[in-house]
């Protein structure tokens, strides 16, 4: 097996934001020349499937400017630095949907856009939920969206939940789900 790995040789900081950099890296490619990359470096998110009742998941819908859309979703957020993945979601679970987990347990982790971010994704599966409130950032606007399993999947199918991380969240779960493991 060859040795695809690309050599860093510089790196430049086009834009610091809030929470996203833009990098242009110079790399020194497997043959020997050289290129440049262009990506995100992300601190990273945690997603949630959280379980209401048997086959109930409560989603969120919410407007998302990029692809200028309302999306169906799973609630999901950033994790803050220095806040490991499991007390983010517990956290992003409560602020964006108004319920706290007994359980969270992880299903896997998903690089969602790996040809240009450097951003890793936790999912994590809520059971034994409790009602509290909604704590959403001043800039968030969204409402819960509960689905039965059956139908979320048909929406999947159907184009109509297409959201990457949900999509894989729910295949996943849905197998988890039918073979017991």
């Amino acid at each position: 097996m060859s040795n695809l790995e690309e050599k860093r040789i510089q790196t430049e900081k086009v834009y610091s934001g809030s929470f996203l950099d833009v990098r242009k890296d110079t790399v020194k490619l497997p043959n020997g020349e050289s290129s440049t990359r262009e990506w995100i470096k992300h601190p990273g998110a945690v997603c949630i499937i959280p379980l209401l009742k048997e086959n109930f998941i409560l989603f969120i819908r919410q407007y998302r400017y990029p692809i200028r859309k309302h999306m169906i979703e799973i609630p999901a957020g950033k994790i803050d630095a220095g806040e490991d993945p499991l007390t983010c979601g517990l956290r992003e679970l409560e602020e964006e949907t108004g319920y706290v987990a007994e359980k969270l347990t992880l299903l896997t982790t998903i690089y969602p856009a790996i040809g240009f971010t450097d951003e890793k994704m936790w999912i994590y599966i809520a059971e034994n939920l409790t009602k509290t409130k909604p704590k959403l950032d001043k800039d968030e606007f969204l409402e819960p969206y509960p689905l039965p399993l059956d139908k979320a999947l048909k929406m999947v199918w159907d184009s109509k939940i297409n959201d990457a991380k949900t999509m894989i969240a729910l295949l996943m779960f849905s197998q988890l789900k039918n073979f017991n493991l």
